[in-house]
């Protein structure tokens, strides 16, 4: 039998969340979106209430929460800001290829790090010519004996100018393709280790996007996540554990979009009445409320499956396409609902349509979940 009901635990957590969200993240966000700047002491407030790095278990000093009180969590702090959100969940990112692949001493040593310090970690995938294609990366991994070096250049790289330690992937051979590509850990303050440029975004400006870049840097043993030539799995892997996170992130943005949308149409007024009385505009909220349920429950969905044990990548795909997508139209309408106004920063629409839009387009485009989806579909069949 289903049960759609949080336990009370689940329900102080998120309330928790909520609570910072309201009095913490909302009348920052403006600010440090103008600024595109990275919100380091708002953070460290979160990582001391225990709102960040919660997945990490107990057994290395976390909290050991599921995917889905993370996927809860996340709703709450996009609700709030995205860029605050993804800062957050990036660091859940980076943990998971050492989740997934690592060793006992790796997870020792830097998810106990994560925990003992209010530090964050970056996810090294993407390339300047490989993004959704992660079989087209060129970073390179080459034999130096025992050791390894690694040579490359990351781009759209999350906290990766705030990070103290990089996850990521190279290849050994990028003849080979997919089945070339080997996961690492490397520490920040290793030698060849740099910082490129920052990126100026559309939107989710207070997160912190970098290139990360790689100069002959030396890897021991101890820095290879997994057998050699075994990271594409691993990469495959965290995005399955990954994805619903950026559902649960949309449903967020898609609550917010409703609760200002539902608010302005209940005070602005045209013809005489507020313009909630118009039926136009009530389509554009049901449509919203729609998408909300919608996400949200296809996020939990997925997130459950993850906490099973269950392999099913098409769920996280669906709940990840289908939550951007919808996060996308509800900002779009809301917007629409709000008028010139909500063209403005005067109000928090405007942001959250610029902050939608990313939703669609990291972790696997919009148009990379649908093949994924489709392939799995077929090979099934």
């Amino acid at each position: 039998m289903f049960d759609f009901s949080l336990t009370d635990e689940q329900e102080a957590f998120v309330s928790t969340a909520r609570k910072f969200a309201a009095e913490r993240i909302i009348p920052l966000a403006p600010e440090l979106d103008e600024a595109e700047r990275f919100p380091r002491a708002l953070l460290h407030e979160a990582w001391e209430l225990g709102l960040v790095n919660v997945e990490i278990p107990e057994a290395y000093g976390g909290l050991g929460l599921g995917t889905l009180e993370g996927c809860l969590l996340a709703e709450e702090l996009a609700y709030g800001c995205a860029a605050v959100n993804t800062s957050i969940a990036c660091n859940h990112l980076a943990a998971l290829p050492l989740l997934v692949a690592g060793t006992e001493d790796q997870k020792q040593k830097y998810l106990g790090w994560l925990v003992e310090e209010c530090i964050f970690a970056a996810y090294c995938c993407s390339e300047p010519e490989a993004g959704s294609d992660v079989a087209a990366m060129t970073t390179r991994l080459e034999r130096d004996g025992d050791n390894w070096r690694l040579t490359g250049q990351k781009r759209w790289i999350t906290n990766g100018g705030q990070a103290s330690f990089y996850t990521g992937f190279a290849t050994m051979d990028p003849s080979l393709k997919h089945k070339g590509i080997t996961a690492f850990v490397v520490p920040r303050d290793a030698k060849g280790v740099t910082v490129g440029k920052k990126e100026k975004k559309l939107g989710q400006r207070a997160s912190d996007t970098v290139d990360v870049l790689f100069d002959e840097v030396v890897l021991t043993p101890e820095n290879i996540l997994g057998a050699p030539g075994e990271g594409f799995y691993v990469a495959m892997e965290v995005f399955d554990k990954s994805r619903p996170m950026i559902g649960a992130g949309c449903a967020g943005i898609i609550r917010r979009c409703l609760e200002e949308s539902v608010r302005y149409a209940g005070e602005r007024k045209t013809f005489g009445v507020t313009i909630g009385q118009h039926q136009a505009v009530q389509t554009m909220l049901a449509d919203m409320a729609i998408a909300y349920e919608t996400s949200r429950l296809l996020y939990c969905k997925a997130a459950w499956e993850v906490d099973q044990g269950l392999k099913r990548t098409n769920t996280s795909a669906i709940a990840k396409c289908m939550g951007a997508d919808l996060a996308v139209k509800s900002a779009t309408d809301a917007v629409q609902v709000f008028g010139g106004y909500g063209y403005t920063r005067e109000y928090p629409v405007e942001k959250l349509y610029r902050d939608a839009k990313l939703m669609q387009i990291y972790e696997g485009t919009a148009q990379v979940q649908r093949l994924v989806i489709a392939r799995n579909l077929l090979r099934s069949g």
